[in-house]
């Protein structure tokens, strides 16, 4: 591996970001899996130790190992800024750059290269990536952000300046997820890929899994609690014939609850909460500590966090109220009291049970969880036939809740997976889960709020590219448009007719419902919604999350007919 000359005795400079870039410009340049992992592999094996595990995580597209609770908070307006100030381009230069691009890192690629009068060669290390990063979390404030990254892109060589920036971005989107970069780690190894999953779940650590798989140290690893593990994912059944064909002859039914997934986390009387975005939302719902503190043993359960009020289930809309608020004070907690419904069980009492049945975990959990309460059991029936599950879907309906998940006693827990061990019926109406790509600032009473949104789905489970597909006005209250207006305001890559309508970075998921798809010219994926209305802010959901146009076209073939929703 080609790194800089050292003088005699000194330690070596390590890996480069440069080094870095070439290989993932390379596994982005070819879709075929196993040329991704052999790629990665052979890198991997290139490097030490230190380097190995910095690598691994940002493969892996984590700036932190997932048991390390830093951010560096950095978006992008302090991104586009500090590029500015580094290129000296201005944002009316940059922002047709990344409309074009429709990626932050190949615009820094490009403005830097056209920028430099001369060659800059390449200096940053993995190890200074790593300082990088770590500085732009200690750092406080935007102008002091916005200035460290402006240094360290003004030295940067054009490839670097594209990962740094890919990295504090989020995503290197270069069609490899973490599942990939485990499987590179076993190639590379010579390790079983379950071992280094396994490992990678217990640490919430790639890197240092990827150093152990190295050194053959992948057994005996003590399960790490306070980061959180990748939920378990149901399938939309087609119909009541599917789950016939799918479920073995006695199968376990559950309420779907429509609120947002939750996981927690308890040990040594620390609590802590985590979502699917795996964002830790503990401080928004402090009336779950008390009692998730009381249980009998250390665990770690997954579950639905609802608005209810004793026995009843309240809508989702009032638990919007306490979504997104940095401090819940005790009128919110009042007015929009929450319960954590339990339904797994992944750890308890020092033992990892994610490789047991269902059948077993839920024994567990009925031993742990009151039935009632703050903090309580799932109700989980047993079925031996589909046909009252018509009535069964009636009567959670009745109940407040979305439909019914139905589950496979037997299913192990498979973090990151949507399988059809889990199997989900949901509201009889067609849904996407979307991703806002512009805006629009609205008529009338909301003439001073984005209100308008125009909305796109994913190509596919294998690609990130955005494909507009609607545009909805209706929905949400004024309040949740004042909250959205200001994060659209903050995150504008460019705008149109002095701020009337703007392009902003794909951040926020919405739910939307429509009368039928058609096909349409006008947007880029081919289809437009017809009649569409914003259902609820998929707080719980990122950009990687929301539906691909595969879901569309399958709606489309389906004549559109109401049809259960691929959302989660």
């Amino acid at each position: 591996m080609s790194n800089k000359a050292t003088p005699e005795g000194a330690e070596p400079a390590g890996a480069l970001l440069q080094q870095f870039g070439e290989v993932a410009d390379a596994i982005s340049a070819t879709r075929k899996k196993l040329e991704k992992t052999a790629l990665l592999g052979n890198y991997f094996k290139e490097l030490n130790d230190a380097d190995l595990e910095r690598a691994a995580r940002y493969f892996a597209g984590h700036q932190f190992a997932l048991s390390d609770s830093r951010t560096t908070n950095v978006g992008g307006s302090i991104i586009s800024e500090a590029l500015c100030q580094a290129t000296g381009f201005s944002t009316e230069n940059l922002a047709p750059r990344y409309v074009r691009l429709g990626d932050a890192g190949e615009t820094a690629y490009e403005a830097v290269k056209e920028a430099r009068h001369g060659i800059q060669l390449p200096a940053i290390t993995l190890a200074e990536t790593e300082s990088i990063i770590a500085r732009l979390s200690e750092t406080r404030g935007i102008r002091n952000k916005t200035a460290l990254l402006a240094t360290v892109l003004h030295q940067a060589s054009p490839l670097e300046a594209k990962y740094l920036v890919k990295l504090l971005a989020g995503d290197l989107r270069i069609g490899l997820k973490e599942g990939l970069v485990e499987d590179a780690i076993a190639r590379g190894f010579a390790r079983p890929l379950s071992d280094v999953a396994h490992a990678n779940m217990l640490l919430g650590d790639i890197g240092d899994a990827a150093v152990r798989a190295r050194n053959s140290d992948l057994r005996n690893i003590e399960m790490r609690l306070f980061h959180p593990i990748k939920f378990m994912l149901a399938t939309p059944a087609a119909d009541l014939s599917d789950i016939a064909r799918t479920m073995p002859a006695e199968f376990l039914v559950e309420d779907k609850f429509d609120g947002i997934r939750a996981q927690a986390h308890v040990k040594d009387a620390r609590v802590a909460i985590y979502s699917r975005t795996m964002d830790e939302i503990t401080h928004r719902f402090p009336e779950l500590i008390k009692p998730l503190r009381s249980l009998p043993v250390d665990v770690v359960i997954d579950g639905e966090i609802v608005p209810a009020q004793g026995e009843r289930i309240l809508p989702f809309s009032e638990l919007q109220k306490r979504l997104g608020r940095k401090t819940i004070g005790e009128d919110l907690m009042g007015e929009v009291p929450v319960i954590l419904v339990a339904y797994d069980l992944l750890y308890a009492d020092g033992r990892v049970l994610i490789n047991e049945s269902l059948e077993e975990r839920r024994e567990i959990l009925n031993r742990l969880v009151p039935k009632q309460g703050t903090v309580r059991l799932s109700i989980a029936k047993e079925f031996k036939d589909v046909a009252p599950l018509d009535d069964e879907f009636t009567n959670a309906r009745g109940r407040g809740n979305e439909g019914l998940m139905i589950k496979s006693p037997a299913s192990l827990y498979k973090p990151g997976r949507r399988g059809r061990e889990w199997l989900k019926l949901k509201r009889a109406i067609a849904t996407l889960d979307v991703v806002v790509t512009a805006v629009e600032v609205g008529h009338g009473k909301r003439r001073h709020l984005l209100s308008d949104y125009t909305f796109a789905v994913r190509r596919s489970e294998r690609s990130n590219e955005l494909l507009n597909i609607g545009k909805a006005y209706s929905g949400l209250t004024d309040v949740e448009l004042a909250e959205l207006t200001k994060w659209f305001q903050a995150h504008t890559l460019q705008e149109f007719g002095h701020g009337r309508v703007r392009l902003v970075e794909p951040g926020i998921v919405i739910e939307v419902t429509f009368d039928r798809i058609q096909e349409s010219k006008r947007h880029k994926s081919g289809y437009a919604l017809r009649f569409p209305r914003i259902l609820r802010v998929r707080t719980d959901k990122n950009p990687e999350d929301v539906d691909t146009l595969e879901t569309v076209r399958r709606l489309v073939d389906s004549n559109n007919t109401p049809s259960t929703a691929a959302s989660e």
